[in-house]
């Protein structure tokens, strides 16, 4: 909705840990981890927390649950438990730390690159602020039912208490995350996100500040930020989940046409007073040959106000079409011959 110096490559400090934790929460889901499971403290593990830096004060050789480990890592921004789930979800921190770059470079993040999992200073580990917003919302979005980790407010292991250090928390209530960091490089950096619930239905908006001077001024930022976003723009509901957004004719078969839409529903944001300005144009694959699975990627649709384009939204097949007969197919075949 709005950026400054969102493209320069900067240190992501304790952001990276957004990453681990995508890719641990990927791991759950594959049933690679659970969170009951008990990980080891390894020496690495712990002498990465005794660094300059946010810890949870594992002790050296225990047994530490999964999901304690998760609240450390985010909760607390604690080193070695980070480093104690990439070593659980990889065997080691080296291979864990390809996996990041593999995941980020899956995503786009070309000016993204990690050298290791928790976000201590090391020469090349960078991102930027567009693409750490763009991590994020792939984690909301891929994960949601992980995203409770991230408005606790504090958490106790081994009898230390710690509060999160997003200070939202705690002075806006549609704030549930995300994540704070810190080096002498990196400043004081927060990514936020809210959810506030409207006429049409619920919006969230993500919000990213690096290099702040203080703890303070990192969450007074993001907070303009947020109500800046929520106060100036408005989020249009252009079709259903699974609602026809166009048919198209199918070649070779057994049905004439094909309806595409989105499984999910399609919203665009734009400016505030925009919303019945808005044109929509769809683009796709010519010709459309079966067979046609459901859920395949058949065509986009691009969404437009004033002239410049807000969305482009991938468009799947809503429904399998199978293979004509050999009759049919010969006749479309004299037929694409003869267009």
């Amino acid at each position: 909705l709005g950026a400054r110096n969102a493209d320069q490559p900067v240190e992501p400090a304790s952001l990276t840990k957004l990453m681990t934790a995508y890719l641990v929460f990927q791991a759950l889901k594959d049933g690679k981890l659970s969170l009951t499971q008990d990980l080891p403290v390894s020496e690495r593990a712990w002498r990465t927390g005794m660094r300059d830096g946010s810890r949870t004060y594992l002790d050296l050789g225990s047994q530490v649950k999964v999901e304690d480990l998760i609240k450390g890592m985010i909760v607390q921004s604690g080193n070695d438990a980070t480093v104690a789930l990439a070593e659980g979800v990889s065997g080691d921190v080296e291979r864990f730390v390809d996996q990041m770059n593999r995941q980020a470079q899956s995503m786009g993040l070309k000016q993204t690159a990690f050298r290791n999992p928790e976000g201590l200073s090391a020469p090349g580990h960078q991102s930027t602020a567009r693409e750490l917003s763009i991590l994020a919302t792939r984690l909301i979005r891929d994960f949601p039912d992980q995203l409770k980790y991230y408005s606790i407010k504090e958490f106790t292991y081994n009898g230390i208490r710690q509060g999160n250090r997003n200070l939202l928390l705690t002075r806006d209530p549609s704030v549930d995350g995300l994540k704070t960091g810190y080096t002498d490089a990196a400043g004081y950096c927060l990514i936020a996100t809210a959810k506030r619930d409207y006429p049409g239905g619920a919006r969230r908006l993500v919000s990213v500040v690096l290099g702040a001077d203080s703890k303070d001024a990192r969450a007074t930022e993001s907070q303009k930020l947020l109500n800046w976003g929520y106060a100036q723009f408005d989020s249009v509901k252009l079709f259903d989940a699974n609602a026809a957004v166009k048919k198209v004719q199918v070649w070779k078969g057994k049905l004439p046409e094909v309806a595409m839409g989105s499984a999910a529903p399609i919203y665009v944001t734009v400016p505030r007073g925009e919303g019945d300005k808005l044109q929509t144009s769809v683009t796709f694959t010519d010709p459309l040959v079966a067979p046609i699975e459901k859920g395949q990627r058949v065509g986009t649709l691009k969404v437009s106000s004033a002239g410049r384009v807000v969305a482009e939204v991938p468009l799947v097949a809503l429904e399998r079409v199978e293979t004509a007969g050999i009759f049919g197919r010969a006749w479309d075949a004299l037929r694409l011959w003869i267009r």
